[in-house]
């Protein structure tokens, strides 16, 4: 199909190669405009950018798709649809009108659940057994359109946020190639969404990953793996901040905060309901170690307590 792609971190970097290697053809990239990176804070492209110029794609990053001349230029174009994923801006209702066929969105939740900006992220912190990718409709609502395919996955014991991401970016890659396969063949319908059954997957902040060691360790557990990459779970011990990038649970009992035991395996901290052993973690300006290069520097106590 002749279609438009707009995407811009690698979960969109990912469906955008699938689509040229399934022999669509896209007339036009949309991503986000190059931001600063890295230390020297140098203009940076986005990996759909990078993918686009690598295939010889037109691109085009406009800081928002208000303008008539944009509109003027996705008109244009001639193409039968868009397909859109993380793409970060919102697309008005004269630019859903455009392509013929709509706009498709590449969701990573099975909708009506987790709606919004971070839906991976907040299907591990609710323990969800299950996720996936949601084809859709797009309508000028938050992640409301008509639903076309779903595609579960299970979220597994050991799944972080980034795990999780990368196994979704590639279903999403292999969903809307299936779609659009349906779509040439008539056989692609819309469900509308149960909106009763609707949850909103909020922006990740900094600010909620900090562990709380009165919560259960069950909820702390998952925290870790919810906020690894970003913004990675927080705690405080003798003021100094450890940034926890992994942990088990354990069963074990005690006050919470309190270190039960500090061994080459972890750290092992009571929880209001069981215990939590840290596995790898990292010091401000230091680098992400297991426990056991860790604690030759940092040494701890059992019966010593985190910081509330």
């Amino acid at each position: 199909m002749r279609l438009i792609f707009a995407g811009t971190p690698v979960f969109a970097a990912q469906a955008l190669d699938a689509l040229i290697r399934a022999g669509h053809d896209v007339v036009l990239v949309l991503t986000q405009p190059d931001r600063p990176a890295g230390r020297g804070l140098s203009l940076a492209m986005s990996p759909v950018k990078q993918l686009a110029l690598t295939h010889g794609l037109n691109v085009l990053q406009p800081a928002n798709l208000r303008h008539p001349e944009i509109q003027a230029q996705l008109a244009a174009a001639g193409t039968e649809i868009m397909i859109v994923a993380a793409y970060g801006l919102i697309l008005p209702r004269v630019v859903l009108d455009i392509p013929p066929r709509g706009c498709l969105n590449i969701h990573a939740s099975l909708l009506p659940r987790w709606r919004g900006a971070a839906p991976i992220q907040r299907a591990i912190l609710a323990g969800d057994a299950e996720t996936g990718i949601t084809i859709m409709q797009m309508d000028e609502g938050l992640d409301t359109g008509p639903m076309l395919l779903k595609f579960p996955l299970p979220i597994t014991a050991g799944d972080s946020a980034q795990v999780l991401h990368d196994k979704l970016a590639a279903l999403g890659a292999e969903a809307i190639v299936a779609a659009l396969a349906q779509l040439q063949r008539g056989a692609l319908s819309g469900q509308p969404q149960d909106d009763g059954f609707a949850t909103y997957a909020a922006k990740l902040s900094k600010s909620e990953a900090r562990l709380d060691w009165r919560l259960p360790a069950s909820e702390l557990e998952r925290a870790v793996r919810a906020y690894n990459p970003f913004p990675v779970a927080q705690v405080a011990f003798r003021g100094v901040i450890w940034r926890i990038w992994q942990a088990e649970l354990s069963s074990e009992s005690g006050t919470p905060g309190e270190i039960l035991r500090a061994d080459k395996d972890g750290v092992l901290v009571a929880c209001g309901e069981g215990a939590l052993l840290l596995r790898e973690v990292q010091k401000a300006g230091g680098k992400r170690l297991p426990l056991a290069q860790f604690l030759p520097g940092n040494p701890v106590k059992t019966g010593e307590c985190f910081d509330a």
